[in-house]
């Protein structure tokens, strides 16, 4: 999906619709904390001599979450935009 480099958008801070620089900011799956009581806890089994632990499900993948990060021209506050959800193809910005 190709994104403008520049979209008049409302500013929060400005309280007005004014121009706003584009860029791409597209979250993906983050792995877990690994001081988490529960991950600790995961190699601790893993490591002993314990039977074998489950390890993680077989999950149908999801697509991609496309974000836009908004920075307004005027007061230079930023703010995320999540457009259309879960897609399976990447924004990019126009060039």
């Amino acid at each position: 999906m190709i994104v403008p480099k520049q979209t008049n958008a409302f500013c929060v801070k400005c309280q007005t619709h004014t121009a706003h620089k584009v860029k791409v900011s597209t979250s993906k799956y983050k792995p877990g904390r690994t001081l988490a009581w529960g991950t600790r806890k995961h190699e601790r089994k893993l490591a002993g001599y314990h039977g074998k632990v489950k390890g993680k499900a077989n999950v149908r993948k999801q697509g991609i979450r496309n974000k836009l990060m908004l920075e307004c021209s005027t007061c230079k506050k930023k703010h995320e935009r999540v457009i259309s959800g879960r897609m399976k193809k990447k924004a990019e910005v126009q060039r």
